[in-house]
């Protein structure tokens, strides 16, 4: 006959240790599959980066080797480094590479730096994002509405696509906020696996 939860202090002890032990995993879970969300977009934005380089090339071709120019290209580089810089903007978040000005934070145990990340994540990073999100829905919504394009002769429609840019970034960056809390709450749980990689971007893209 199988012992319950309730028969014996002992199996409570057990029953609420494979609890929280599930519980963990769960949310640990979550956190990887939010974490995915922004690996797959930074790589896939990743190549932008290459395209703005190329393009940026060809600009400078065309004005010293041939004398001419193209506004559309001239554009196209500030659409794809404008691009990168928001649609990125998670997936820098998630391997800690966004600037950070502290004195104490590399000093402190990794409660300490969790406390810190998961306060920091409540009350600035989703604030910011909130306000991003708000703020700019009816600016992209009257782009759309007319489906805005370049104010410059030969220069490339869709802007509003390029405003889109900036709901797009905040929501981005409030799942990995999302996948920061989860993490640094694990840790202030007890479980060292959700210790976030330090040390800024691990890998290459």
């Amino acid at each position: 006959m199988v012992a319950s939860c309730d028969s014996a202090p002992n199996t409570r002890t057990t029953c609420l240790l494979a609890s929280n032990i599930a519980m963990h995993a769960r949310l640990q879970a979550l956190a990887d599959r939010l974490d995915q969300v922004a690996e797959r977009t930074g790589r896939l934005i990743a190549w932008l980066t290459l395209a703005t380089v190329l393009t940026a090339v060809s600009v400078v071709i065309l004005r010293y080797l041939f004398s001419s120019g193209s506004i559309a290209l001239q554009e196209a580089v500030s659409y794809l480094h404008a691009a990168v810089f928001m649609l990125a903007a998670a997936y820098t978040l998630k391997h800690d590479g966004h600037v950070r000005v502290d004195i104490i934070y590399q000093k402190l145990s990794a409660r300490g730096r969790a406390w810190v990340d998961l306060l920091g994540t409540l009350l600035l990073l989703f604030p910011v994002c909130l306000f991003m999100l708000y703020s700019s829905l009816d600016y992209v919504a009257a782009a759309w509405a007319i489906q805005e394009g370049s104010r410059e002769a030969g220069g490339l429609d869709g802007v509003y696509l390029l405003k889109t840019a900036i709901p797009v970034s905040a929501v981005l960056l409030m799942l990995q906020g999302c996948a920061l809390l989860l993490r640094n709450a694990l840790v202030l749980l007890g479980d060292p696996a959700g210790t976030p990689p330090a040390g800024g971007l691990d890998r290459e893209l």
